[in-house]
């Protein structure tokens, strides 16, 4: 299986970052013997003022809207992502933001407009197994995977 996408995104601007190396967590520990007091600590990056959340995709729909990320092999190496079983709306107030795949070593994106469907093609060549992945203004963060 392909390594996850690691995004933050800021929640007072809507600001998003991805990680290209996540890194390992570190144990951080402090105090003395008697009152020692050790946490796991990751990257602390800040936007606005404040953490910027790492982002945990869903992989589970809970909602009328469609959001997990379905895919097709097609011709010619090529992958066609759609966005949800039905058609995702596609409006200024509700809207996938982009779609990602991860497969191997790659990471390939497509921005999405609104009023266009919520689908892409990606080149994937021979893979056999694809993670997928949407964001969705308003319902966060989705993850699906595919195989041949």
């Amino acid at each position: 299986m392909a390594n996850n996408l690691g995004i933050y995104r800021c929640s007072a601007c809507g600001y998003s970052l991805e990680v290209i190396e996540m890194g390992k967590e570190q144990l951080v520990c402090g105090g003395s013997s008697y009152a020692l007091t050790c946490l796991k600590a990751d990257a602390q990056i800040q936007c606005c003022g404040k953490s910027m959340e790492l982002l945990i995709p869903n992989t589970v729909e809970a909602s009328v809207e469609k959001h997990l990320p379905v895919a097709e092999f097609i011709d010619n190496g090529k992958l066609l992502v759609k966005v949800g079983s039905t058609a995702h709306p596609m409006t200024q107030e509700l809207t996938i933001q982009w779609i990602a795949i991860v497969h191997g070593d790659r990471v390939q994106r497509v921005n999405l407009e609104e009023a266009k469907a919520a689908e892409a093609v990606f080149y994937v060549g021979d893979a056999d197994e694809v993670d997928l992945y949407a964001f969705c203004n308003l319902h966060g963060f989705w993850q699906a995977h595919v195989k041949r």
